[in-house]
């Protein structure tokens, strides 16, 4: 099996699970792989997997912590630039354990594809993608607390507030999406639902990550300053 890409350690992916701090599957026991209709398309997934719902949420969760967190006007720059890194810190930290996941899936899937894992390998997978899955789900611990960060309200903490939501999108909506669509071609390669849904996915991933980066590149030159660098992969394409 070739070496997976950007820090997944191979597929029993213990190093990359273990270093996080918030525990994949808090919320129960993982959903099984995504089936597909009668008609061979992909079913609706729960309420609280779909876009319209989590960007609602989301855009609710991050306006009202904004509020809270109204940085007086009078702040110094100093005290801006804490802040604000203190909020970047947090971002990376959540989006960890669904950044791993969603690239380990796309790896894994890719050495599937290329015929390049193991029989061992291919019995284990499944297991790994209902893990990855779970780790990009709103009932993650995760992804409740990034969709909570606290941001300021300040001109670059206006910026955060975007990326934050983005982030939140990336990993609830584009990244999931993506996983479950891997899932169900693990079973049926030729389901063109699932892979139409990968392919949006996937143009997704890419708009949101680059959205976010904007937002950072922003807010660093609103405070003349380096924030922490965004931790959101660029990932392969297995498609």
């Amino acid at each position: 099996m070739t070496q997976p890409a950007k820090g997944v350690e191979g597929l029993n992916g213990a190093a990359g699970r273990s270093s996080v701090a918030s525990p994949r599957g808090a919320a129960g026991a993982p959903p099984g792989l995504s089936g597909t209709g009668s008609d061979g398309t992909l079913p609706p997934g729960p309420w609280y997997k779909r876009r319209t719902f989590i960007v609602g949420a989301v855009v609710v969760a991050v306006l009202a912590v904004t509020v809270v967190t109204d940085l007086p006007q009078h702040a110094s720059r100093g005290i801006q630039i804490s802040t604000d890194t203190t909020v970047m810190q947090q971002v990376n930290q959540y989006l960890s354990p669904c950044a791993y996941a969603v690239n380990e899936t796309f790896t894994i899937f890719q050495e599937h594809t290329d015929h390049q894992l193991t029989a061992s390998d291919e019995a284990t997978a499944p297991g790994l993608l209902r893990d990855d899955q779970v780790a990009c789900s709103l009932t993650d611990e995760s992804m409740f607390n990034l969709g909570n960060v606290e941001v300021p309200g300040s001109a670059a903490g206006k910026q955060l507030q975007q990326l934050v939501g983005t982030v939140t999108l990336w990993a609830t909506s584009d990244a999931l999406a993506a996983i479950e669509a891997i899932q169900t071609l693990w079973t049926d390669p030729s389901n063109a639902s699932a892979r139409q849904q990968l392919s949006k996915a996937e143009r997704t991933l890419t708009s949101d990550r680059k959205a976010a980066l904007a937002n950072l590149a922003t807010a660093d030159h609103v405070l003349d300053a380096h924030l922490p660098v965004l931790k959101m992969p660029q990932l392969p394409t297995p498609s």
